[in-house]
């Protein structure tokens, strides 16, 4: 979770410390959510965090967080490309913060 909690912590709403914990508890504690960590495959450092939350129907893309060194490289995109995959039969949408990355992916070559 520390590795999670770094990336995550480059997402402006959670500098501080306090509300960065109350995220991550959120995602421990429950069963419709879910933290997936990103690896570069160069360094195999984690590089990318992606939280989400599911119900019967859809995917809702809570926060996307990529480390600055390796921003503008389409690290967003790959990972939205997994979950979707991970996630067949499920619509992806995301936050009202995230919906220009989701559309900007949703309309990306494939």
């Amino acid at each position: 979770m520390k590795i999670a909690m770094g990336l995550l912590s480059f997402i402006s709403d959670f500098k501080d410390f306090d509300r960065l914990n109350k995220l991550c508890e959120k995602y421990q504690n429950e069963d419709n959510r879910a933290l997936y960590l990103w690896k570069d495959e160069d360094t195999e450092n984690f590089i990318g965090v992606i939280g989400v939350e599911f119900d019967d129907e859809d995917v809702l893309v809570r926060q996307i967080a990529v480390n600055p060194s390796f921003r503008h490289e389409g690290i967003a995109h790959k990972m939205l490309d997994a979950v979707q995959e991970i996630n067949r039969k499920k619509s992806l949408m995301g936050t009202l913060e995230l919906t220009s990355i989701l559309t900007h992916w949703k309309e990306a070559p494939k």
